[in-house]
């Protein structure tokens, strides 16, 4: 009797994580950049110096950026009349007004920080982490 209970328990702890497997592949968006690039279109005109990954989308730069932040909560993020900077931990995205639309830019945190610096300053927090020394024992203070 306990091996029937067993086996069925296994049984039902694997069809779980068949599901839960099958669930990922199909809709699996793991992070701020699957999400884009799996719901935007790739416009490789727009690139920059092959660090900044372009889509576009026919929806305005506040409507993208909500869609984007309600799947994936930013570890920052600025708003200005010229676009929405969004950080994460390892990439930014940044959604710039277009004419008919808004243009959608991938970027590591690296070389998006010295690109925005200037639009979203010190405060915004990219790069924090490379600048603050550690403070325990031997870290140089």
């Amino acid at each position: 009797m306990t091996y029937r209970r067993w086996f069925v328990l296994g049984t039902i702890f694997a069809l779980v994580g068949g599901l839960i497997a099958a669930f990922a592949i199909l809709y699996g968006n793991f992070s701020p950049r699957g999400y884009v690039e799996d719901r935007y279109r790739r416009t490789a005109q727009y690139d920059i110096s092959g660090n900044a990954v372009a889509y576009t989308s026919a929806k305005r730069p506040s409507q993208v950026a909500q869609e984007v932040t309600n799947a994936w909560q930013p570890a920052d993020q600025y708003v200005d009349g010229s676009g929405v900077y969004l950080r994460y931990d390892d990439d930014s995205v940044v959604i710039l007004p277009l004419a008919a639309g808004s243009l959608i830019l991938l970027e590591k945190v690296s070389t998006a920080y010295p690109r925005y610096h200037s639009t979203v300053g010190n405060g915004w927090g990219w790069g924090r982490g490379n600048t603050v020394r550690g403070g325990g024992p031997g870290s140089g203070k």
